[in-house]
């Protein structure tokens, strides 16, 4: 057990000095980075074509360390954490996300042995691993929510525009110079792929890619029809900003119902850990008996694992999607 516990120290001072160096690295010239990222998107452009076309954001480094991104790059997986950390636009690579995942991993594992002693247990230490991906994942889910909002106003702008007589690209070029971040830069990311020989409909859909928005497809979806097909496309972008609009009011009004199950989830959560502390300054001898205990230690983390699980069904219970 001695062995196992310095050989999870080592790893974990060895992917700290590795995840400083990557980050140090990654900030010594912001400038010269972003340069870099650009050039290396733009330079697929030319491997792109027909029916072989693939996706910009799939083609970029998974770590800027060479074994590391061979390592990962053999984990269907990492694509699609990758693809998270795109969508929530993060500076860092998967790779830094996964050093620092496996550092709190064995972080939280030593942390648990050593309050529990109790192996078994100590292996759900582990799950504080996943903290950068959560908030990561937190992140992304913000920027969905601000892009989402921004969307109804921005294809308004870009219909205006085409009944003006203007073309869809020149739209999409002008909501991107007059919308903030997260619309605006992606839209002009868009645009510069057009400009660079990428068809209108792969851009659109490298921008749905990287825009986890369902909105969003019905756009590409709609452009694509009305290429095909013919239509006012005008129009067709006038109508989907008006229904995200009325999905936008639906969503308020389930908001509203469920604020009842969400604040009962609140004070479920609160109330146990609430009442050990009451109890703690009451009557200190008799919580000593559950925290020193093997036993008692044995119930608290059951507890816990209780509570989680029963926050994971009421969160499925609230969590409406429209």
């Amino acid at each position: 057990m001695t062995f196992f516990i310095a050989a999870a120290i080592a790893i974990a001072v060895f992917c700290i000095i590795e995840g400083l160096f990557l980050f140090i690295r990654g900030r010594e010239n912001p400038e010269l980075k972003r340069i870099q990222k650009q050039l290396k998107e733009l330079s697929h452009q030319e491997k792109l074509s027909g029916a072989d076309e693939t996706l910009l954001l799939h083609l970029r480094p998974l770590s800027d360390v060479p074994w590391l991104n061979k390592f990962l790059l053999r984990f269907p997986l990492a694509k699609k954490m990758d693809l998270l950390l795109i969508q929530a636009d993060v500076s860092y690579t998967l790779g830094v996300s996964f050093l620092l995942s496996v550092v709190l991993a064995l972080i939280g594992f030593l942390l648990v042995f050593m309050f529990t002693r109790i192996f078994v247990f100590s292996l759900f230490g582990l799950a504080l691993g996943v903290v950068p991906f959560l908030v990561v994942s937190f992140i992304k889910n913000q920027r969905m929510k601000k892009f989402e909002e921004q969307l109804p106003d921005a294809l308004d702008m870009v219909a205006r525009s085409l009944r003006a007589g203007h073309a869809l690209g020149s739209g999409l070029e002008l909501a991107g110079q007059e919308f903030a971040e997260p619309l605006g830069p992606e839209f002009t990311k868009t645009v510069t792929q057009i400009s660079y020989g990428v068809s209108l409909e792969q851009a659109l859909r490298n921008m749905a890619q990287r825009v986890d928005c369902p909105d969003l497809k019905f756009l590409v979806v709609s452009v694509a029809i009305q290429r095909e097909s013919g239509g006012n496309l005008g129009e067709i972008m006038s109508n989907i900003a008006r229904i995200i609009r009325e999905r936008f009011k639906l969503r308020g009004k389930i908001q509203t119902l469920a604020a009842e199950g969400k604040f009962s989830a609140v004070v479920l959560i609160i109330l146990p850990f609430l009442v050990g502390l009451i109890l703690f300054f009451v009557n200190p001898a008799y919580m000593k008996e559950l925290l020193y205990d093997p036993k008692g230690r044995m119930l608290i983390a059951l507890a816990i694992g209780m509570m989680l699980v029963g926050v994971y069904v009421m969160k499925r219970i609230i969590d409406i999607k429209v």
